[in-house]
């Protein structure tokens, strides 16, 4: 009879011993930068590793907490004692599903400190904080005027960054408009109602935040530097989103008479 293959239970038993090695514990993803005694902490995507974080090193309330965790949140600022709680929504592009979205920023801003938490990449705040990180005289700058100025620069950024947006719709509702006297109206019929869809997110996504952006100018005194006046920059924050709101406006009609 010939002989069989012998099984290898050495290599299987030492394969085994090293699958069963625990994996090493995953580390909070948290990025500061810090400077001019300023902290600006940047947290993407919390999971509840970096809530726990959050609990360890700053004594926020726990309501607070719970908002960013839930990550579905209304726009909003609570004020407290020691610091601020600010919840904004911008508008992204998700090509998942070809739509705009809201994309969720919880800002947690103190005296000495900046939390920024996007509940996904929001490439504004992602830009200026790695521009921060790389360049020492740009830290300098932002982070000497405090962390009002800072809040100031990463919500007008943010703000900013809709212009382009809004140009690229303006441009679509041109083409259509062109194809539609053309004799071409039937080939146009669903690009239309695609833009409608996205103006209507659009507008969902910026008008709440009116009333934040009110509420910001009112309490935002604390976290000002006191030998600069940055009224006019937050005044500058409120124009940009009336002139978001606008063009949504103007837009609006726009496809209204289209249709």
């Amino acid at each position: 009879m010939p002989s069989l293959p012998k099984p290898r239970l050495r290599r299987s038993v030492r394969d085994a011993g090293l699958s069963a090695q625990p994996a090493e514990p995953r580390k909070p993803n948290v990025e500061i930068v810090q400077g001019e005694g300023l902290r600006w902490v940047n947290i993407e995507s919390p999971t509840a590793l970096e809530t726990s974080w959050l609990e360890e090193h700053f004594d926020f309330h726990p309501l607070d907490l719970e908002d960013v965790r839930s990550r579905n949140q209304r726009p909003k600022i609570d004020e407290y004692d020691n610091y601020l709680f600010i919840v904004l929504h911008f508008p992204i592009f998700d090509r998942s599903v070809g739509r705009l979205n809201a994309g969720e920023l919880d800002i947690f801003v103190g005296p000495d400190f900046l939390v920024t938490i996007p509940n996904q990449p929001l490439q504004p705040v992602e830009y200026l904080f790695e521009r921060c990180r790389q360049k020492e005289e740009l830290r300098e700058q932002l982070f000497s005027k405090g962390s009002g100025y800072l809040l100031y620069r990463i919500v007008d950024d943010s703000f900013d960054y809709c212009f382009p947006m809004l140009r690229k719709i303006g441009n679509k509702l041109d083409s259509l408009e062109e194809e539609i006297f053309e004799g071409r109206s039937e080939d146009v019929v669903r690009d239309l109602s695609n833009a409608k869809q996205e103006i209507i997110n659009f507008r969902k996504v910026i008008r709440p935040q009116r009333t934040v952006l009110r509420d910001l100018e009112k309490v935002k005194g604390r976290y000002l530097s006191p030998d600069i006046d940055l009224e006019i920059y937050f005044d500058d924050v409120v124009d940009a989103h009336e002139r978001i709101w606008d063009m949504l406006e103007n837009y609006k009609e726009v496809v209204q008479a289209l249709e």
